[in-house]
């Protein structure tokens, strides 16, 4: 953070129906400023399907580059009806975590009202806890060969490529914010020891090392396919879980889908000593685009992590604290179309709300 609070955003609209619910973050962005007296500047980029499909250009290694000059990134959302799946992400979502080595994928799973948990009887108190993802490593690194490839013999072969390095400052950062966020004060490893012998020998033998450093931390294992089951049958029993790369991306949309669905659900791709990148996890729902009917609730509340980044806490909390207002006092539902509210009517709640 700046020393006279002033914050360099770039801001990424993206394709779909991601330019909608950034510019109700952006509406409430400027509320919390005035209200908390922080300043800020942003650079609107428009990296999507749209250019792509216009000029056949992603995003380049120089841009990449000229995203390190800003203090932090707000995405809407990446994936175009008319380029095929892959294409963008892998050339824009992936090249800038890979490109600003955002190695750590944060997602908060937090129920906000009990009538929106598809899970029976589950209160807020049960459903809040943290997925730390490693985020640059794994089977998403895209290793790998076909051999033979189009032939009736082919072969493909995916390489899940995992560091020391990069594995052990993942759990180091999980342990730090299990520490910091100070509820449980336990980080559960959430891996496949019994099958994938290789790649979770390394995390498992890391984490036992570096958990040494961590009395205060209570630790715990369970296999991925376990996990999933546990998210559902006892949410509650999860303060904080580390994982890899591919396992964390699946586990953390069924946290989402616990938590209310993906109209809430928020995520940060964090370098902690770079330029993070923040963005509601739900994806473009192109579908929707241009009818203001999809729910900005995820879009702010990444910007509330996008604020806590940057310094402003408080201002982080108070955006979250109107999002939690407004979803157990106003809205109707969490899904595109059922909230009772328009997609601005949402925005301006938050705003009234802060």
């Amino acid at each position: 953070m700046a020393k006279d609070r002033h914050h360099k955003i770039a801001v990424i609209g993206g394709d779909g129906t991601g330019p909608e619910v950034v510019r109700e973050g952006l509406k409430v962005l400027e509320a919390a400023s005035k209200k908390f007296g922080f300043k800020y500047s942003k650079t609107m980029l428009d990296y999507g399907g749209e250019r792509y499909l216009k000029t056949g250009k992603i995003i380049s290694d120089k841009e990449v580059k000229d995203l390190k000059k800003h203090d932090v990134i707000y995405l809407g959302a990446v994936g175009h009806p008319e380029v095929r799946p892959g294409i963008l992400e892998q050339g824009l979502l992936l090249k800038i975590r890979f490109g600003l080595d955002q190695y750590i994928n944060l997602r908060p799973v937090r129920l906000y009202n009990s009538a929106f948990c598809p899970i029976k009887d589950k209160k807020p108190e049960d459903i809040d806890f943290v997925v730390v993802r490693e985020n640059s490593e794994g089977l998403y690194k895209g290793m790998g060969k076909f051999i033979k490839k189009g032939t009736k013999n082919e072969t493909a072969v995916q390489i899940s490529h995992n560091t020391r390095k990069g594995v052990e400052r993942c759990i180091r950062y999980a342990f730090d914010y299990c520490r910091k966020r100070n509820k449980g004060k336990k980080l559960t490893l959430c891996g496949k020891t019994n099958v994938l012998t290789y790649a979770w020998d390394l995390w498992q033998r890391t984490f036992d090392e570096v958990k040494k450093d961590y009395p205060d931390i209570q630790t715990g294992y369970a296999h991925v396919d376990a996990i999933t089951m546990w998210f559902v049958k006892n949410p509650e029993w999860f303060d904080c879980i580390v994982t890899d790369n591919m396992f964390g991306d699946i586990i953390t949309d069924l946290g989402a889908m616990i938590q209310g669905g993906m109209g809430i659900a928020a995520g940060g791709n964090i370098n902690p000593q770079g330029v993070s990148m923040f963005e509601p996890i739900g994806g473009s729902a192109p579908k929707y685009t241009g009818k203001s009917v999809i729910n900005p609730l995820a879009a702010i509340c990444a910007l509330a992590m996008l604020l806590e980044n940057v310094g402003e806490a408080e201002a982080g909390r108070a955006v979250e604290n109107s999002v939690i207002k407004a979803v157990s006092t106003e809205l109707k539902s969490l899904a595109a179309g059922k909230m009772g509210y328009s997609t601005q009517e949402v925005g301006d709640l938050i705003v009234k709300f802060l």
